[in-house]
């Protein structure tokens, strides 16, 4: 196993989190001032770090050591080789192969705001689904959801992840202009510049009224969305914080 090393953690590299994994990562993993992207193999990075390897059994027995259970709201994620024995609703993921385990703040804060606003019923949105996690986070909670993804790698993933979760998620690649709404709720889980980029592709989603669920947002770059979304008469519902990270909740009517 190849191990490409940063330094920063979890917080200041995000923004890597997604290239490392389009790029084949199979993991990251948090250390003392540094993160690490395990890979199957070395391949070409426009990054700052380095290369080291490690034993394939000693990457994988670290990994399943280290990634623990999270709840979020009425759920947990769990890896399929955790146990649980509360009464929480079970998402299991298979980490390391798509962006979204629910261990990063914005897919937490994400999950957890899903499960205030979606109602059995409804049709929701997951844009930029990754592992599909708040898509098959809406379909436990009785949603008609369609999760997407412009990385086509990722798709056969997500479905298998619904299809482990037992439930009826949909998955599909493209963009917000191959969608067809209207939808009750969209949750996305993107940069604070795509937002605003969106923002009134956004209202184009819903019908006469929905709920939009916006996080993966540096809180020092907030203002920009909040700028955009109110351009195209979004109301703001409600904004959670946790570290560096935000979370917004709009009502579009």
């Amino acid at each position: 196993m190849h191990v490409f090393r940063l330094r920063g953690d979890f917080q200041t590299l995000d923004l890597y989190s997604a290239f490392l994994f389009e790029q084949g990562a199979r993991g990251l993993e948090e250390k003392p001032g540094e993160v690490w992207a395990y890979f199957p193999e070395r391949v070409e990075l426009p990054l700052p770090g380095e290369w080291l390897e490690l034993p394939d059994t000693d990457w994988l027995e670290a990994y399943k050591r280290d990634l623990k259970p999270v709840r979020a709201g009425p759920f947990v994620v769990l890896a399929p080789w955790h146990e649980w024995e509360g009464q929480e609703k079970r998402i299991v993921i298979e980490p390391g192969m798509a962006f979204g385990t629910g261990h990063h703040e914005t897919t937490r804060m994400a999950l957890e705001t899903l499960a205030q606003r979606t109602e059995p019923g409804m049709r929701v949105l997951d844009l930029g689904t990754g592992s599909g996690i708040l898509a098959i986070g809406a379909a436990l909670l009785g949603a008609q959801a369609l999760g997407i993804d412009i990385d086509p790698t990722v798709i056969p993933q997500a479905v298998e992840n619904a299809r482990y979760n037992q439930v009826e998620a949909s998955f599909k690649q493209g963009s917000l202009d191959d969608i067809e709404g209207p939808f009750d709720l969209v949750v996305a889980n993107l940069f604070a510049e795509l937002h605003a980029y969106f923002a009134q592709k956004y209202r184009e989603l819903f019908g006469v009224c929905g709920t939009l669920i916006l996080s993966g947002i540096l809180a020092e770059r907030e203002p920009i969305v909040r700028s955009a979304l109110e351009a195209n008469r979004f109301e703001l519902l409600s904004r959670r914080q946790e570290g560096e990270w935000v979370c917004l909740t709009y009502a579009a009517c």
